[in-house]
């Protein structure tokens, strides 16, 4: 869920800042200190988002148990479940309601299953080497919360009356200047990591949320279980000092869409992420995304060679990488964003249609998991002819390295690249070939991706 308005728009440039300190002198003094260590498991991980209700044809977790082998053979390490507790009925959108709008934090949505299938799902995960975190929609709640029997963890207006934050008319703001409130949330987060061994949260409009709630929840939650992991839904460069592992790339998302749909300069995303390490912390996790719950599919934003081609650099970047369950096949059922309100089934059987989507992510996956140069190597930009439709840059670690050339446009490429000279080897990939290659003269058809190895 996403802020709307002028703070919203702050919160996407990632400038959302202390107030006792200038803009530029907060992001100087962040960008001049290191962000907090994250495991190396997460740092080279691969992230798969599932709304469980949509996931299966039975909707709920043991839905979910059942795939994993599938998941984990997509290279997939991290499984974040979308929100798991029982939606508001009051003041509720659409059919369903929203996920997001949670009636009881200590309790499960009986549609999804009981305590016992969860404990199982998080227990298969482990065996195959994976993680499980849940949602946690810690800003709001549904008017129907069991929380509203303490009136005085709720926002009010001048008038007294418990408010929604923005126009999020379903849910109502919880005020985090409220001791109690903080302690009921603490206790509440540690009981899921410690009942049901979850290895974090992905936390909902975290920048809504004071920062010092969530360094004290880092430190509470680390007593439980250390190895925890925490995704902020924000891009505020504060959070990733103590708290968080990673956040959101949304200012990549919104330079693609703007790339893809609306034909700007491929060169803006290189300018974006140049742009974002100079607010950060070094050594700033992101998740890269081009699809999610938020949005329209990107098979209908993008197309599905521009899925692709946004995928191909999701995948290659620094950062990890999300996979919004069924991009892995091409699916294109969600017809409206968000998509939370209105009964949709993933359709799965788009494979058929579009086989290059499996071939795609699975030798993608199995590409990244092979290097590390493709998981933490340094990300190097590289000139090219047509820097208005093309992409390329270089990734690089302990020995290896990779050129990654993407054209993020519907006209073919045909240029050079500013490369030194070197034996570079063309790796055999789905829809990636667009005839032959003499580096630094290159040739990218229409949305074509080729990644090309430094023979040693």
């Amino acid at each position: 869920m996403r802020t709307k308005a002028l703070s919203g728009l702050m919160m996407l440039a990632g400038l959302l800042l202390p107030a006792s300190l200038p803009a530029r002198q907060a992001d100087t003094d962040l960008a001049s200190r290191s962000a907090r260590p994250s495991p190396e498991w997460l740092k080279s991980g691969v992230i798969y988002q599932v709304f469980t209700r949509s996931f299966s044809a039975q909707g709920n977790f043991d839905g979910v148990t059942k795939r994993l082998d599938t998941l984990r053979a997509l290279g997939v390490n991290v499984i974040w479940l979308m929100p798991i507790h029982p939606d508001g009925q009051l003041k509720k959108k659409g059919t369903l309601g929203s996920p997001y709008a949670v009636r009881d934090y200590y309790a499960i949505d009986p549609a999804l299953g009981t305590q016992d299938d969860l404990r199982r799902l998080v227990r298969e995960a482990h065996a195959r080497g994976m993680k499980v975190i849940i949602d946690l929609v810690a800003n709001h709640t549904a008017w129907d919360s069991v929380m509203m029997a303490h009136p005085d963890f709720y926002r009010k207006d001048k008038q007294g009356n418990v408010t929604s934050p923005y126009d999020w008319t379903d849910v109502a703001a919880l005020d985090y200047s409220n001791p109690k409130l903080r302690g009921y949330m603490l206790q509440m987060m540690a009981h899921w990591i410690k009942d049901f061994d979850l290895d974090g949260f992905r936390c909902d409009a975290a920048s809504e949320i004071p920062t010092s709630f969530w360094e004290s929840a880092r430190v509470e939650l680390e007593r439980v279980k250390p190895d925890i992991m925490l995704l902020a839904e924000a891009s505020k460069p504060e959070l990733l000092s103590k708290a968080f592992d990673l956040d959101y790339s949304w200012p990549l998302l919104s330079t693609l869409n703007d790339v893809i749909m609306d034909g700007a300069p491929a060169s803006a995303v290189h300018d974006t992420i140049d742009k974002q390490r100079k607010l950060f912390p070094k050594g700033a996790l992101h998740m890269r995304i081009s699809d999610d719950h938020d949005e329209l599919r990107a098979t209908t934003r993008y197309g599905f060679p521009g899925a692709i081609a946004a995928s191909a650099l999701v995948m290659t970047l620094d950062g990890v990488p999300l996979i919004y369950n069924g991009s892995e096949v091409g699916d294109s059922t969600q017809s409206r964003a968000p998509a939370l309100f209105e009964p949709q089934k993933i359709f799965w059987d788009a494979a058929e249609w579009h086989p290059e989507y499996p071939k795609f992510y699975s030798t993608l996956a199995a590409l990244r998991r092979q290097h590390r140069a493709l998981q933490q190597g340094e990300l190097v930009w590289m000139r090219n002819s047509d820097e208005q439709h093309a992409l390329t840059y270089i990734r690089r670690a302990e020995g290896e390295e990779f050129l990654v050339a993407i054209n993020l446009s519907n006209t073919p490429f045909r240029g050079m690249v500013e490369i030194d000279g070197g034996n570079w080897k063309e790796l055999p990939l789905p829809a990636s070939a667009a005839g032959p290659a003499a580096l630094p003269a290159l040739a990218l058809n229409a949305f074509q991706f080729r990644i090309f190895q430094r023979a040693r």
